[in-house]
């Protein structure tokens, strides 16, 4: 998680009930395998005595700022929200540094053509099956003269 990450601020009155989130998170940042994806973050808790509510507040490595209610917030639903943001700032720097524009934009024209990468499983799978039938039992076995194809452990109907 800090490894997308130059600044955590944690700011929470100890007193407050409301707490646990920022305390849970505070030692999520302070664990050895977090500490050691990102040495260079800084973590900053601020505590207060004031009747704020608790906050976490992060900077990105590429400058972005993001604030996040601790009071109603779990610490796990926070950390996954960095991940998440973590790794499309990772995706967008992959492709502006490859030279290609972000975001990526598809034509629609382009979301509904096939694509040709994409095997149709089924039929490779009725192919592996029919190709080991043969190779077991030495000849085809059809189950009746539709496309069901049978072999001694499993049966598949195309289509």
């Amino acid at each position: 998680m800090l490894k997308f990450l130059s600044k955590v601020k944690i700011e929470f009155n100890a007193i407050d009930p409301r707490t646990a989130s920022c305390m849970e998170f505070l030692a999520q940042c302070n664990a050895p395998k977090s500490k050691e994806s990102n040495p260079a973050c800084q973590i900053q808790v601020k505590r207060r005595t004031d009747d704020f509510p608790p906050q976490i507040t992060v900077t990105f490595a590429n400058g972005a700022e993001q604030t996040y209610d601790a009071t109603t917030t779990p610490a796990q639903t926070i950390r996954n929200m960095i991940l998440e943001k973590g790794q499309y700032l990772e995706t967008e720097q992959m492709f502006r540094e490859a030279g290609e524009k972000w975001p990526v934009v598809i034509p629609t024209e382009e979301l509904n053509e096939p694509f040709i990468g994409i095997k149709n499983t089924h039929n490779a799978l009725m192919n592996v099956l029919w190709a080991w039938n043969i190779q077991s039992h030495g000849k085809q076995k059809r189950k009746n003269s539709d496309s069901h194809w049978s072999c001694s452990l499993i049966s598949f109907s195309s289509g």
